[in-house]
């Protein structure tokens, strides 16, 4: 089965410099490879799939926008794959004919630059083609690592200065980029006149974003690009920068069809005027007597510049670990806000913008000046940490970026504060949907609650699995679980752990953080840490999103909780009594399918626990046959004394006192602990 599947693009983009191929005299033959390691075998599933790709994402780029994304198969044989025609391409359908052709043809070039390669990236001047093994469409359209810039000459001249030339570009490459974030499907042709006795008097550029894309994310992936063009431009008079989600390009010939939507004037060469003075023997005197106070007053300003890059030498010394932070934190695209900004966004942090409050600090709502909203964290007790390890913590949470993730914007460090921005998700919190406001409570259809499973299901394989360094977030629950527009979920309050919290090694943690309720036993009594901790929790969330009740573990008198009562219906065959009596159909057998998965995700003992792949495998195969669980862990408010312990069936009976009882919460925010791979 061949599904669409579309997603927005990022604002982060990392370019790797290629060759440029071979250029004729038609445009239409460019093509330039990127050629990722993995081979698939020949006459094996891989290729049949792609087969499967190559025959139907053709015409699914050329129907529309010229833009489509597709996955098909199965693991380990699953293909994902992106296809992005120029904007002008697309226009009619004779045009339209020429994306489909530029789409075939960059299947046909993949085969024959990356032979039998699971991983290819072809760029043409038509269009860009990606199919992968890799889940690249679950990135939030991250063009790494498979964007190019690329110059060209052809042997031509270009009569005027360069820096006149690289000046022009750059302005018309900057209008171009600008018009196309606002226009129909953020694509943008540009003329600039150029130099009236120049061999080419005019150039032309060219700026396009994935139409999926929201406007911010489009402006900040082609600002990135611009911001490149003065490295590889030195005067050429051609040049791309390519991505798979957005594209610039530019060119002394005009290359695309239609009128320009963006013209500018020539710009104004610099003038310097030449004045002349018939010298005489007091006019000499005063040339020598002029020459000599410039002189001098030359040796002095050297002077002054040297005394000021000495003091500014040391200080920068003294300051080199804050300022190495910094410049790691500019190279991740992170944007550093001001103080003023923030204050003035969430209107001095008032209360009537507070959003929640945990362990961690509180977060307000805030509006910027272009009506943008967002979200900031005013972190708490942070000034026993140093610039590092803010470095750190920034730099790992600007690496995370999938779309069941909250995305991280940026930060500002005042004085001793530290504030995290965060996208504004307006629908807030999947706590609010199944417990909290009993209005909402009826407003989760069946498909929105399983959408919702899934979802967190692939935002932990992202943090488990795919991210560049494993994170195990440690307090996965229903508050932590943020619902956009559309209802898809996006995992919040991940990457503060090593902020906050110190005592770390890879499998023990000197202080359990979390939440009563969603802490799995191995981790509550003994402090042990692996990804099974957050399984554990993912099962307790999936069963309070299918019965609509509150896991009870997080109560203080409370004697039985939800697992208990789901296990005890299980075991009599009863469980369709705990989910919706409205469902009916294929819809009541994927809720019971669920309520299988959670009690295995609660198991007592971790390595009955499935990992988040085989959990994601289970929830898309509905002919997968389930293994019988186990009796799951229960955690009881007992007021009783007794040690821990775990009775015969494997449960763990333990009271709160019997837990490492540092940092956790009822209702707080997320714990992660991030370690490297």
């Amino acid at each position: 089965m061949l599904a669409g599947y579309h997603i927005p693009a990022v604002a982060v983009i990392v370019a790797v410099l290629l060759p440029l191929a071979a250029v004729t005299g038609q445009p239409t033959q460019w093509r330039s490879s990127k050629c990722a390691s993995g081979a698939y075998a020949a006459n094996g599933t891989y290729q049949a799939n792609l087969a499967l790709l190559a025959a139907a994402l053709p015409a699914n780029a050329s129907a529309g926008s010229g833009f489509a994304t597709a996955t098909v198969g199965a693991l380990p044989d699953l293909i994902s794959a992106l296809a992005l025609c120029r904007g002008d391409v697309v226009t009619d359908d004779t045009s339209a004919s020429s994306c489909r052709a530029c789409v075939a043809a960059g299947f046909r070039g993949a085969q024959r630059d990356c032979p039998g390669r699971k991983d290819a990236t072809v760029y043409q001047d038509a269009c860009v083609l990606r199919f992968s093994d890799q889940r690249f469409l679950d990135f939030v359209g991250a063009n790494s690592p498979d964007g190019m810039f690329s110059s060209d000459s052809s042997g031509d001249i270009i009569t005027a200065p360069a820096a006149l030339f690289n000046a022009a570009a750059v302005a018309l490459m900057n209008a171009t980029a600008s018009h196309a974030v606002t226009a129909d499907k953020y694509f943008a042709t540009g003329e600039e006149d150029f130099h009236a006795s120049s061999r080419y008097p005019k150039i032309y550029g060219l700026a396009q974003c994935a139409p999926d894309m929201t406007a911010p994310q489009c402006r900040s992936c082609l600002t990135g690009f611009v911001a490149n063009i003065p490295w590889f431009l030195n005067g050429n008079p051609r040049g791309r920068a390519l991505g798979i989600w957005c594209n610039l390009r530019y060119s002394v010939d005009p290359f695309y069809t239609g009128g320009a939507m963006v013209k500018l004037s020539a710009p104004a060469p610099a003038i310097v005027p030449s004045i002349a003075i018939a010298e005489t023997g007091t006019g000499r005197k005063r040339r020598i007597a002029g020459i000599s106070a410039g002189v001098g007053c030359f040796l002095l300003l050297i002077l002054i510049l040297a005394a000021c890059a000495f003091i500014r030498f040391k200080r920068r010394k003294a300051n080199k670990n804050d300022h190495s932070a910094l410049n790691e934190m500019a190279r991740v695209k992170c944007t550093v806000y001001d103080f003023l900004t923030l204050q003035e966004a969430t209107e001095n942090f008032a209360e009537k913008h507070k959003l929640g409050e945990g362990g961690f600090g509180a977060v307000y709502k805030g509006i910027l000046p272009d009506g943008h909203e967002i979200a900031v964290k005013k972190l708490i007790d942070s000034t026993g940490h140093g610039l590092d390890q803010i470095r750190n913590e920034v730099l790992v949470l600007a690496q995370l970026q999938h779309k069941n993730l909250v995305r991280l914007e940026g930060f500002c460090l005042h004085q001793n504060e530290i504030l995290l921005v965060y996208e504004f998700i307006k629908n807030g919190s999947l706590d609010n949907f199944l417990f909290v406001d009993a209005s909402r409570r009826n407003t989760l259809n069946w498909n929105e609650e399983y959408n919702i499973v899934l979802g967190i299901a692939k935002g932990i394989m992202y943090l488990h699995e795919d991210s560049s360094i494993r994170i195990i977030h440690r307090d996965l629950k229903a508050n932590n679980i943020l619902l956009d527009e559309a209802m898809d979920p996006k995992i919040a309050d991940f990457g503060l752990a090593r902020l906050q919290v110190g005592g770390h090694t890879q499998t023990k943690t000197t202080r359990v953080v979390g939440t009563f309720g969603y802490m799995a036993p191995e981790y509550a009594i003994h402090g042990n840490v692996s990804p099974k901790i957050d399984i554990f929790s993912f099962g307790v969330l999936v069963l309070e999103i299918v019965t609509k009740r509150r896991n009870c573990g997080s109560c203080e008198a409370d004697t039985v909780n939800l697992l208990t009562d789901v296990w005890a219906c299980w075991t009599k065959g009863t469980v369709s009594q705990m989910i919706d009596q409205s469902l009916e159909g294929h819809s009541r057998v994927q809720a019971l399918r669920c309520v299988h998965i959670g009690l295995l995700c609660v198991q007592s003992d971790p390595h009955d626990r499935p990992d988040i792949p085989s959990v994601i495998f289970m929830l898309n195969r509905a002919d997968m046959e389930l293994q019988p669980p186990a009796q799951p862990a229960f955690f009881f408010g007992r007021d009783s004394n007794s040690d821990s312990q775990q009775l015969e069936q494997g449960t763990y009976v333990y009271n709160r006192s019997d837990v490492m009882i540092e940092d956790i919460s009822v209702n707080g925010l997320t714990i992660t602990y991030p370690y490297p791979r």
